[in-house]
């Protein structure tokens, strides 16, 4: 690998501390927001729908950029919409006639107006399948956007763009770039394990969010006449949906799947009522109560 290639991957891997700079632009938490990184030309700008037809006094938003429109869709699962425009006001005030959804809006514009048609097409098709991939949002986009031909050289500083606006959305409150799994430098990674009853086993790991189970493991073919009612529902609404699937002698996740405690996702894999802090184990194991408790880091 060339040394150039080479310090580059190297660095993308790195993390450094970042400092963010959060404007209340109404003084009103739940109003209009700006967002900037320092040593970084974009910008962003969260606004409520309520208040896009306000925005007339933001002239920096008449410019270039890329959109997110966040909301949920008729099940309650979080939606969201990605576009761009050459006049971002101006398209966000169509989408309040062409979309119903959604009841926030995020914006990334550059500060120097270096943004030009192609920059923001390129990011509008990565931003749509970064989201794809994660599978933590349904996209309402119904037509792939095209990503246009950029030079080499504009591609890495786009993707650099990309990397401040996954950030930057999470930070503002949506997770809908992040992978289930999380790969954290600093942090020990290991991976968690149920063998059990009925066809259960599983493999997993703590999220920020609760307790990831990765795709492939088994749940129990079976239940207990005791399992509690709600996760007995719950375990249906699994079903149902296609993330359990049934092999005969078990049920197989189809996909990695975050739920809300350890607990929890012992419950769904074990088929019974169930202590996640002391049934998912390290390979060694080790419970995730002891993990948690001696291997803090």
């Amino acid at each position: 690998m060339p040394y150039a290639s080479l310090l580059n991957d190297i660095l993308l891997k790195m993390k450094f501390g970042k400092t963010i700079k959060i404007f209340l632009i109404d003084g009103d938490p739940n109003g209009r927001m700006s967002c900037e990184l320092s040593n970084w030309s974009g910008k962003a700008y969260k606004i409520p729908r309520i208040n896009i037809k306000e925005c007339t006094d933001r002239e920096d938003l008449t410019s270039t950029g890329v959109y997110l429109l966040f909301g949920k869709d008729d099940e309650g699962k979080d939606k969201v919409y990605i576009g761009e425009a050459e006049s971002i006001l101006k398209r966000l005030n169509q989408q309040l006639t062409q979309k119903d959804f959604w009841n926030e809006a995020i914006v990334f514009i550059s500060k120097d107006e270096n943004l030009n048609k192609a920059h923001i097409k390129y990011l509008e098709n990565r931003l749509h399948d970064i989201a794809k991939s994660a599978k933590r949002y349904n996209v309402d986009n119904f037509i792939i956007p095209t990503q246009s031909s950029i030079s080499e050289s504009d591609r890495a500083e786009m993707e650099e763009f990309i990397e401040n606006i996954k950030m930057l959305v999470n930070t503002l409150g949506h997770k809908v770039f992040d992978e289930k799994r999380e790969f954290k430098p600093k942090r020990k990674q290991e991976t968690f394990y149920i063998n059990a009853a009925r066809g259960a086993d599983g493999q997993g790991e703590p999220s920020s969010d609760g307790f990831v189970v990765f795709r492939n493991s088994k749940a129990a073919a079976t239940i207990v006449n005791s399992m509690t009612p709600s996760f007995i529902t719950f375990r249906q609404k699994l079903i149902d949906e296609g993330v359990l699937v049934y092999k005969g002698e078990y049920f197989e996740f189809s996909d990695d799947y975050i739920f809300s405690s350890p607990s929890t996702a012992a419950v769904i894999v074990m088929g019974r009522n169930a202590n996640g802090l002391t049934e998912w184990k390290t390979k060694h194991g080790k419970t995730l109560k002891e993990f948690e408790t001696n291997d803090k880091s």
